[in-house]
């Protein structure tokens, strides 16, 4: 009985044991697709869409789309935003201004006007600059550009107009759209669903009336890196004065080298197929030119340790771009150090603290001076920008020891960059001159005893 009573106790301890390694492994797996979008020195960044009803037309209405991006640090770049979305019913729109649709679809039943797009789930990209001024509105026209909201807040807004038809043409006849999708231009973000809110307020050109919309609509979107592209595209490499070692970035860190199964994975600097290589690519193709590196991530970020004063020490900041096909518009770093809320002097760079957890200043944006060094040039010899900040001891906290003077955590473009182990940081010498001076006589001493003893017997020897 006993022997029956243990068997059945096993067995079911078995069991539950193996049920509760599978309710963790779920659990873990639900808490990594909640999480994998979240920003830890952005919490609050997102980028919302926010359609406005302005007024009714026999068989639709007029509507205004604005996109606003409130990410601090990540930006929309060249060649922009598309956001799409599936109709509820048998939407179509008549017309569009500031934007227009990629496709147009199968209008053959319109035998008068024919419709800008009757297709049931449209893309919409934004109109070029040098547009016509008849077919703009506010905040359009930048090719679908959209600067972060520290950068420059008022080009973090994007917007353009459509007139919908075959939608209704009241509060309980419209329906939201569904299945929002925003490309910029590639994939990485996850929109909501569309939500009722308040109704937007809108200034009229004299100042001094508010007109409201008839219906106001929210779109939430959040940006996951690991949806935005498989491997990591950027790396950090560390140096210091009082090492001669040089940490570049880890080996494969965003791809490795494969020319033998896969030629062309990246070009060697002088080699005679590189224009070859970018002519073949052609401008449609996203697929980066890399050269040929042992991390092979498209950008790297070089922070040089380089001097040390007695109430301040100083630090060079390169950014090296490595891809060949592109160039990168209103760039820009973020840093992660205890010291920077003791930064005293930066330059060639703009620069705005970021307070990510309240009140502790230990996170910095960097990014280029407008005309001079925004634009980080495709790789070459004019591939890299670069900057020397100063910054002033705390000596209740400053050290070189263990790592301490170097970078956190380093964003590029909003992407997070690897850094090298930790274990592999530029090491501080643990002893002076003096100190290894003294540990030289010291050896010298213990042999002369060891062997002064036999000083007689290898006299008589010789």
């Amino acid at each position: 009985m006993e022997v029956c009573l243990c068997s059945i106790s096993r067995s079911s301890i078995n069991k539950f044991g193996s049920y509760a390694i599978l309710i963790a492994l779920l659990f873990s797996l639900m808490c990594f697709t909640s999480t994998d979008a979240y920003d830890s020195l952005d919490p609050n960044g997102n980028i919302t869409v926010k359609w406005d009803i302005k007024s009714w037309t026999p068989d639709g209405y007029n509507a205004i789309v604005t996109i606003y991006n409130f990410q601090k640090y990540r930006h929309i770049q060249a060649p922009g935003w598309k956001l799409g979305w599936t109709w509820a019913k048998k939407e179509i729109i008549w017309t569009a201004a500031g934007g227009q649709a990629t496709e147009q679809g199968d209008c053959s039943k319109f035998k008068g006007s024919i419709p800008h797009c009757c297709k049931r789930d449209p893309f919409i990209v934004d109109l070029l600059p040098g547009t016509p001024y008849n077919q703009q509105i506010s905040n359009c026209c930048r090719g679908g550009v959209i600067s972060s909201w520290v950068q420059d807040p008022e080009k973090a807004v994007s917007a353009f107009q459509i007139t919908v038809g075959q939608a209704g043409t009241s509060n309980k006849t419209v329906r939201l759209p569904k299945n929002f999708t925003l490309q910029a231009p590639g994939p990485g973000y996850t929109c909501g669903p569309a939500m009722k809110g308040k109704p937007t307020k809108f200034l009229t050109p004299d100042g001094r009336r508010f007109t409201q919309a008839l219906m106001t609509w929210n779109v939430i979107c959040t940006y996951s890196q690991f949806l935005a592209q498989r491997a990591p595209t950027c790396c950090v490499s560390l140096s210091s004065f009082y090492n001669n070692t040089i940490i570049n970035c880890p080996t494969c860190t965003c791809g490795c080298q494969n020319n033998i199964t896969q030629p062309g994975t990246c070009v060697e600097p002088d080699s005679p197929y590189l224009a070859s290589t970018l002519l073949s690519s052609g401008k449609d193709d996203d697929s980066p030119v890399i050269r040929c590196t042992k991390h092979m991530c498209p950008i790297r970020v070089h922070w040089h340790i380089k001097t040390n004063y007695k109430a301040y020490w100083r630090v060079k900041i390169t950014i090296t771009n490595f891809n060949y096909k592109m160039n990168y518009s209103q760039w820009n770093l973020v840093v992660q150090h205890p010291n920077f809320e003791n930064l005293t002097q930066i330059f060639s760079f703009n620069y705005e603290p970021l307070l990510p957890y309240g009140f502790i200043n230990d996170t910095a944006m960097f990014w280029g001076i407008q005309y001079y060094n925004d634009q980080l040039m495709q790789g070459g010899p004019s591939g890299n920008v670069q900057s020397e900040i100063i910054l002033q001891k705390d000596k209740s906290k400053f050290t070189f020891e263990k790592g301490w003077a170097f970078p956190r955590k380093v964003y590029f473009n909003g992407d997070n960059c690897v850094m090298p182990p930790p274990d592999a940081y530029p090491y501080l010498p643990n002893a002076s001159a003096y100190s290894r001076l003294t540990l030289q006589h010291s050896l010298v001493a213990i042999l002369v005893s060891l062997v002064l003893p036999y000083s007689h017997n290898l006299l008589s020897f010789t």
